[in-house]
């Protein structure tokens, strides 16, 4: 990273391939109940705040999805933006987990919130 690059930037792809050559594949069966299938793409995080962090997704399965992103961000409820060549995609998510690696970064994960239930009130 050179000195006047921005640290709240997107990671590049060549980020993501070093941060996850650096920690390898588990071999540790992790019993999860659905496949997780690799996904490198641009999104974005907008936090519960309205902050919007760039991010690169790691993986994403029926139920949650892994990102990479500069800065850590908390649990609790985001929204992820993806975008493809033909459409938009947009996601709540519980993060439920962020943990640093290399040059700033931080890996994180959560699930998908589903529409099925309306909210209760309290």
């Amino acid at each position: 990273m050179t000195a006047n690059a921005d640290p709240w930037n997107r990671p590049s792809l060549e980020d993501l391939r070093r941060v996850l050559e650096s920690i390898g594949k588990s071999e540790v069966e992790h019993g999860r109940s659905a496949e997780r299938l690799e996904l490198s793409v641009p999104a974005e995080i907008t936090t519960g705040r309205g902050n919007v962090i760039s991010a690169m997704t790691r993986e994403i399965s029926r139920f949650g999805i892994g990102l990479l992103h500069r800065g850590n961000v908390s649990p609790g409820e985001v929204t992820i933006r993806m975008a493809s060549e033909t459409r938009e995609f947009e996601y709540r998510v519980l993060i439920e987990w962020a943990s640093p690696c290399d040059n700033g970064m931080f890996m994180s994960g959560g699930r998908f919130i589903t529409q099925d239930k309306p909210a209760r009130p309290a």
